[in-house]
């Protein structure tokens, strides 16, 4: 390899991306229009069509494996076909088949992926919640809201012995539950299903495939209406950004309970015949370790991690070559969330790729809500540069309209929702007059004068706030250039001062480094920005380190990876008083 090649200089390893078009439409006010004119394949409009397509082209084909000791139990594409529609057999036999959705309160794993592609396939929809709806400890008013807004026919539960305290919902007495694991007396176990023969899919592209709730960072979650229709021409779109004949190969670790996870990931590989490697690990530095374990044996295509996961991965990857060579050996295209990933992250991990393989992998990012696919824009490019949204997906129209003093991003496609299960105002009202769904963020061009560059994620509309003062704070863009430049000691920010006389920030910290580490780097780093930055609005006056990274759990991260701003300085209402108490509490760093 040549001595002089570097993370800046190294050729890409090719993604295999399709050519990239954008169709600019500019209208008076500075108001845009983005539409991607792509074509896509229309083949395949319901969810189950895909495995049945590879069931009889590549029956053999791995679709889905999960950890079994020190191996993995495997299932293919033929196994999995009979599978389900053996399970449609069996719920059908229950009488439970109907609009009504089927409650699902599982981990990912095999068993999960297969009722939830059985009731599919006959029209009835499935609701798959958090598991930490019905976990020990679970807030059951959280699943209570749940059940009235979902309103289930019966219930599939991964093992009702685990999941005790959930099933003692009220909202669940009376309702069928389907038990993997220690079924109790009056539930039904899953193997019961498979003995009533089988029955053909009969789904058809309008019905409801899925109801997913949102995040309830603005409100009390609603039930986003998936249909079948839309799921798989979501999945279609992202395929017509790639010419790559090879399916993907993924090991992933996103719920299935929301968009990213249960559409984006499992669903585009179905559609695609490619294989999913069940990824128990979490982003913690307690629970990575499974993540580790399983990428030092499985080699993957395509990789989309969690921020907070690629800080953790950068430095497994730095130590390990074993682990370097066994990633690096097919991988083509990386990826993460809305969420922030600091730019010297990717670059280390860039780093460790070109001293492997002597190429850089495009790290791309994806952009959306569970309203919209979850996939309306990515970066489908090869690419290196942090916080882009990317642009339109083909088939996709962007509505970028001035508000507040920046773009408000809007819209439309085959793949946006068409509304809220029970809320047909609340639908109506989410999008605008010309069909446009209206996201609640914005979005700023990388470069003004060439749209095709991209465009970079640029805060909720929502969120943006004034001092006391009236100085006008930018939440998005103030956030991104703090935590930037203090670099990998956080994972995220918060932004307060709304009616203070200064901004301060509540910084979630790198869970692998000392509390020295992390303020000393915040120290650094906002130092630095505040010599660059202009006005009030955008410098930081004071700023704080929780104690933890953020709790996914609570709403505090949104389906998009984003902190939920104002959830977020409500859960830690103490800590934003703490932040602007005068005087300044010791463990507050206070800057000129």
């Amino acid at each position: 390899m040549d001595a002089e090649l570097r993370p800046s200089n190294a050729p890409f390893r090719d993604p295999l991306y399709a050519p990239r078009r954008l169709d600019v439409v500019e209208r008076p006010g500075g108001e845009f229009i983005l539409t991607n004119p792509t074509l896509f394949s229309q083949d395949h409009q319901t969810t189950t069509a895909s495995l049945a397509h590879w069931a009889i082209i590549a029956p053999d084909r791995l679709w889905l494996a999960e950890r079994s000791g020190s191996g993995w139990r495997t299932l293919s594409f033929a196994e999995a076909w009979q599978r389900v529609t053996a399970l449609a057999a069996g719920l059908q036999s229950l009488g439970v088949v109907a609009d009504r959705p089927l409650l699902i309160l599982a981990r990912n794993t095999i068993e999960h992926a297969l009722i939830t592609y059985a009731a599919m396939s006959q029209g009835m929809p499935v609701a798959p919640v958090s598991p930490q709806y019905g976990l020990p400890g679970a807030n059951l008013a959280r699943l209570t809201h749940a059940c009235q807004v979902l309103n289930p026919a019966a219930v599939y539960v991964e093992d009702a012995g685990l999941f005790s305290d959930g099933l003692s919902a009220d909202a669940l007495a009376g309702l069928p539950v389907i038990a993997s694991l220690n079924p109790r007396a009056q539930d039904v176990p899953l193997e019961r299903l498979y003995r009533e023969g089988s029955v053909a899919a009969t789904a058809t592209p309008e019905q409801h495939a899925k109801y997913l709730l949102t995040s309830g960072s603005t409100g009390l979650p609603k039930a986003v209406i998936c249909t079948h229709y839309g799921m798989s021409i979501n999945a279609a779109q992202i395929e017509a950004c790639f010419v790559d004949p090879d399916p993907p190969i993924m090991v992933h670790s996103a719920p299935w309970s929301h968009s990213l996870g249960g559409n984006a990931i499992l669903h585009m590989a179905a559609r695609r015949g490619g294989t999913v490697y069940i990824d128990a690990g979490q982003p913690t530095a307690a629970r990575f370790g499974e993540t580790v374990r399983n990428l030092k044996e499985i080699s993957p295509t395509y990789q989309n991690m969690v921020p907070a996961a690629w800080m953790l991965f950068a430095e497994a990857l730095e130590v390990d070559d074993q682990l370097a060579r066994t990633f690096f050996e097919r991988v083509r295209l990386l990826q993460y969330g809305g969420a922030a990933l600091g730019q010297s992250t990717a670059d280390r991990i860039q780093a460790v790729a070109v001293r492997t393989i002597g190429h850089r992998i495009s790290f791309g990012s994806g952009y959306g809500a569970t309203e919209t696919g979850p996939t309306a824009c990515n970066v489908h490019w090869p690419n290196a540069r942090m916080g882009m949204i990317g642009l339109p997906l083909p088939g996709t129209s962007v509505r970028l309209v001035p508000t507040a003093g920046k773009l408000e991003f809007r819209v439309k496609g085959p793949q946006v929702s068409p509304g809220y299960l029970g809320q047909p105002e609340m639908s109506a009202a989410a999008r605008d007059e010309e069909g446009f769904y209206k996201v609640g963020d914005a979005a700023r061009f990388v470069d003004p004068e060439e749209p095709t560059a991209g465009m970079i994620f640029d805060g909720r509309i929502s969120e943006n706030f004034k001092l006391v003062s009236g100085t006008f704070v930018g939440v998005g863009e103030l956030r991104l250039d703090a935590i930037g430049a203090i670099g990998d000691a956080v994972t995220d920010a918060v932004v307060c001062g709304e009616g203070e006389e200064t901004v301060g920030l509540l910084l979630y910290p790198n869970p692998t480094l000392a509390y020295d580490q992390v303020e000393a780097a915040v120290r650094t780093g906002l130092a630095a920005h505040n010599a660059r930055a202009k006005g009030s609005g955008g410098k930081v006056a004071r700023a704080l380190v929780l104690p933890a990274p953020p709790d996914p759990n609570t709403g505090e991260i949104t389906d998009k990876g984003y902190i939920a701003q104002s959830l977020a300085r409500t859960r830690y209402a103490e800590d934003v008083r703490r932040l602007f108490a005068v005087p300044a509490p010791q463990d507050v760093m206070v800057f000129q």
